[in-house]
């Protein structure tokens, strides 16, 4: 590396954000000479951008204008490919035999100092990768992990830089337990906590997600600063990113294409999820001769509507490409149904249960092949339908099969 850095700047929980993207790459390409990029995690899955282009325009972002990479629970098997495997650091993720998954720590001259980056990933936010993407992978407690990379590289570094997937409150707990980091970048929380926090001498800072803003850091004195801000809006674009940004405005392109008119109680105004849950639970219970419905809210995504729905929109709304499926519920749970109702909220989030409370004699419920899989007892049949095709239904009156943007879509992202 060639270029004099005086400054990390961090991403967090891009998602695929890529429909107003001109500002965060523009400015990414003008930071970079004297600027180390980094991204903590979640940079994959979330729009319509993902779901079209399959990880390309992803892939082609990191490994262009980004030097450090956390990985995120959401495009979980992209860490893997060769040439992100490459940029990805993580401390506390390995295989069943206790082998890092990935380079643990770098070390890297930064305003004159040599700075350890390291990353590290929750146990929840690794706990919701699908079951079958995360076969013979296991993590490991964050902050004992980090102790023990500072321990063995401590004498070739001046200080400490930890990328982490765990969420704004848990990277508090975790600056407490790890005194040694100078600053933490947060992710996956998706919440309104950017600080910069303070905890001791360690600075909790995480930039807007979705593409919206960044986190920078910079040696101040004996310590470090810390602060955020948002991508600026810029008026020209450089020739190294035209072909990049003709990519995206075509997929754009795509994603502008109609669905039909939006139903008047979810027009023009964010969506209302789980009111379209409801309804759409109720709707799948009779429709589907279903014993019981069981979805979490956030196998969705909120985004303002207004008076037709486009493709872009649907993909926005439902993402991950679930698939509704009939369940089995598990057998230590057979006879409390809200024990293990309050055990998959705690995991995934609120869930909108058709009827509610659920009856004691349900055994099977339909879900998401997501909750099925990596939570309940393991899916029994198909429902034939998408929830994303389900959802098209609720909101507009038809979509017709030939409209229907999920049959080309790729089948690999859940929602979690």
């Amino acid at each position: 590396m060639n270029r004099q850095l005086r400054q990390i700047i961090a991403t967090t929980d891009v998602h695929s954000a890529f429909d107003s993207a001109v500002p965060m790459l523009t400015y990414l390409h003008s930071a970079r000479p004297d600027s180390l990029i980094v991204d903590c995690g979640d940079f994959f899955e979330g729009s319509g951008f993902y779901r079209l282009g399959e990880g390309h325009i992803e892939r082609e972002v990191l490994t262009t204008l980004y030097d450090v990479l956390a990985p995120g629970n959401h495009g979980w098997p992209h860490y893997f490919e060769p040439q992100l495997h490459r940029m990805t650091v993580c401390a506390n993720t390995t295989d069943d035999r206790g082998n890092p998954l990935f380079e643990r720590v770098r070390i890297l001259h930064i305003g004159g100092r040599r700075v350890a980056v390291t990353a590290v990933m929750g146990s929840q936010a690794f706990n919701t990768i699908p079951v079958d993407q995360r076969a013979g992978h296991r993590v490991t407690n964050p902050a004992q992990a980090l102790r023990t990379v500072m321990l063995e590289r401590h004498h070739q570094s001046d200080a400490w830089m930890v990328l982490s997937h765990s969420g704004f409150e848990e990277d508090l707990k975790l600056a407490a337990a790890c005194p040694f980091a100078d600053v933490i970048f947060a992710g996956h929380c998706h919440s309104n906590s950017f600080g910069p926090a303070h905890v001791g001498d360690t600075l909790v800072v995480k930039g807007r997600e979705l593409g919206v803003g960044y986190a920078a850091a910079e040696p101040v004195g004996n310590g470090w600063a810390a602060r955020t801000r948002v991508f600026p809006n810029v008026s020209g674009i450089p020739n190294d990113l035209a072909a990049l940004l003709a990519e995206i405005s075509a997929i754009g392109e795509q994603l502008k294409s109609p669905l039909g008119s939006v139903n008047t109680l979810y027009r023009n105004a964010p969506l209302d999820r789980r009111r379209l849950l409801e309804e759409l639970a109720g709707r799948l219970h009779t429709g589907l001769g279903a014993d019981a419905v069981v979805i979490n809210e956030t196998a969705l995504r909120s985004v303002p509507l207004g008076a037709s729905l486009t493709v872009g929109d649907l993909l926005a709304i439902e993402p991950f490409g679930n698939q509704l499926v009939h369940a089995v519920l598990p057998e230590t749970h057979a006879q409390n149904h809200s024990t293990l109702l309050a055990l998959l909220a705690d995991r995934v989030g609120t869930l909108v249960v058709h009827p509610a409370p659920l009856p004691p004699e349900v055994r099977t419920v339909l879900t998401t092949d997501y909750l099925a899989d990596s939570c309940l007892g393991g899916r029994t049949h198909q429902a034939g339908i998408r929830l994303g095709q389900a959802v098209c239904r609720v909101l507009t009156a038809a979509l017709p099969d030939s409209a229907d943007p999920q049959k080309e879509a790729s089948d690999d992202p859940h929602g979690a």
